[in-house]
């Protein structure tokens, strides 16, 4: 059987048939729409598919018979790539990562972490910034809190905490969640990042 018109060349991804290329005789066809149009010989399906201007592409070969839908081939690839990428914001939003900061941090560890914490929030994952006191650290913690607000402060344009810095036992914690891509700050690393003033070992 002569084909009707030629197979289009793949767009890449996992690798698909259709029209001519079609090894069924019959196939159970979809409109564009996903509705049920019902089982049809291969020839007529190709024919339906010609005289709407689109192609006859074969979505499930396991099915008997297999299951093909009338659509155009980039529109089909489009869709298919967007719902990957929508599979995937899930995942990619279940992702943690943690900084952990020191009350006596200097500007230049600082502006390092700074840099970790954006890139992880332009990628859409979430951040947990965690401070713990060591030692007499627990008499002066304006200096750890002072630390941890620069940070969220200077992420502002990446991500939001998710509720108000929080004192746990030796430890301050807050949540960042990221910003919708389109609120995200461009990719730059900041040179040394907020001066952060490190404070004097308390005396008593």
């Amino acid at each position: 059987m002569s084909r009707p018109f030629p197979a289009r060349a793949s767009y890449g991804g996992p690798a698909v048939r259709l029209n001519g290329k079609i090894r069924a005789r019959e196939v159970r066809v979809l409109g564009e729409d996903n509705q049920q149009i019902g089982i049809l010989s291969l020839a007529d399906a190709i024919r339906r598919a010609q005289s709407l201007g689109v192609d006859l592409v074969e979505i499930a070969a396991e099915a008997t018979p297999p299951v093909c839908r009338l659509v155009d081939y980039g529109k089909y690839r489009y869709e298919l790539s967007k719902k990957e990428r929508d599979a995937r914001k899930p995942q990619q939003a279940s992702k943690l990562k943690e900084i952990q900061l020191r009350a006596t941090i200097g500007s230049h560890d600082f502006s390092i972490k700074l840099g970790h914490a954006m890139e992880f929030l332009r990628e859409g994952m979430k951040v947990k910034v965690a401070l713990r006191f060591r030692g007499r650290e627990m008499l002066h913690q304006e200096f750890g809190m002072k630390v941890v607000e620069t940070f969220v402060k200077d992420l502002a344009a990446y991500g939001q905490p998710d509720a108000p810095l929080k004192l746990t036992g030796r430890a301050l914690n807050v949540m960042l969640r990221p910003l919708s891509r389109h609120q995200r700050g461009k990719h730059d690393h900041p040179g040394g990042g907020s001066e952060v003033t490190k404070p004097q070992e308390p005396t008593s």
